[in-house]
This record gives structure tokens, sequence and C-alpha cells, in this order.
């Protein structure tokens, strides 16, 4: 039997992503724009793979302005790696909090002072994210890429054969090619108009 995922039966009602959204582990984002929200929380950190945005506290943005510097146009396409701190409080009490755990763009962990409570700080510790894999290139489909050659309508069929077959090399390429050119003399021909027959 496979696993049964209860974490989104735990999500909260929000329009924003929560402590609580982090209770499965670590995640890791990527920041796709950052607009203006309200004086409580001035920021919006839209992320790629969350559909709620990120409003991170005066102590994450403090961080985030130690690493990465103050204009937050400059975070497009950062990652930022989140966890739930359940040691977070507020009014006195542990209420648990969305702390950053790593962030992309920093080469060493960086020590940020922050003020835990009046009168005492402590150093945040904030680790460097690795660059994320490249993603993984798949070998164009030899056959597929001729039979769509031998059944293209038109030039702009054929072009887009090409273009995919651009990542082939050695025969499998010349083999392709060969079936694209073959195509294009068909088509030329089955649009040229047939001259009558000239009888004497």
């Amino acid at each position: 039997m496979t696993g049964l995922d209860m974490s989104d039966t735990i999500a909260p009602k929000s329009d924003q992503l929560d402590a609580v959204d982090l209770l499965g582990g670590d995640r890791t984002f990527t920041i796709e724009r950052v607009t203006r929200n309200n004086d409580e929380q001035p920021f919006n950190f839209h992320l790629a793979e969350f559909p709620r945005p990120w409003r991170p506290g005066l102590s994450m943005r403090r961080v985030l302005m130690a690493c990465w510097g103050k204009d937050a146009a400059t975070y497009v396409g950062r990652r930022v790696t989140l966890y739930c701190d359940p040691d977070v409080q507020f009014g006195g009490m542990a209420v648990g909090g969305t702390r950053i755990r790593a962030l992309s763009h920093i080469d060493k962990p960086k020590q940020v002072p922050l003020l835990i409570k009046r009168g005492k700080s402590a150093m945040f510790t904030v680790q460097p994210l690795p660059d994320a894999p490249p993603p993984r290139q798949v070998k164009p489909n030899v056959e597929a890429l001729i039979e769509n050659a031998q059944e293209a309508r038109n030039n702009a069929d054929l072009d887009q054969v090409a273009r995919a077959a651009a990542g082939l090399t050695g025969n499998e390429l010349d083999a392709v090619k060969a079936v694209v050119t073959a195509r294009r003399a068909e088509l030329k021909e089955a649009t040229e108009p047939t001259l009558p027959e000239v009888t004497a």
C-alpha cells in the first residue's frame, strides 16, 4: 500500500506561506517576483513552487539584506530554503515561525546578529544553498523524428523536426537530415504547377 500524505489536509486557510506549511521539513523555493504589500508585512515574495507568497518578518528581512543587499528586485531567480522554527516567540509564548535555513548567491555560511528579546541578541547562521542541478538533457528519439518528417505537411513542420534533431550526432543526425531533405523535395514537387503537354 502506498503512503498517504496528510500535509495538504493541515494547510492553513491563509493568503500567505505560514510556518505550519513547513511542518513536514525544510523546503526550497525560487523567488519569481517581489511586490509591495502593507506596512506590517511590507513585501510579498512570490514563489515558483508555492501558490501563496512568503512575507518574511522583520528578522528574516534583516537576514536577507545582510546576505543579498537592500534591493529586493535583485532577488528574483534566487533560491531560499525555509523551515519551521518551533522556538519563535510572540507575546512571550513559543508559537513557531518561518526561518531561513539557506540561501543561494552566498559562497559561505553567513552570520547575522538578530535581536531575540529586548536587550538580548544572538547570531543567526545562514548556510549557502548549492546551485540547482541543470535540467537533464533528453536525447531526441530518432525514430519519432523520422516519422514526423515523413508525415510533415509543410516546411514549418520540417523546420521543427530539424530543430529537435539538433541534439543528435553522427549517423543519427545524418539519417534525420536525409529524410527532411527528401520530404522538402516531395512537398516542393507537389506544389509546383504541372505544365500542359505541347502537341504538334
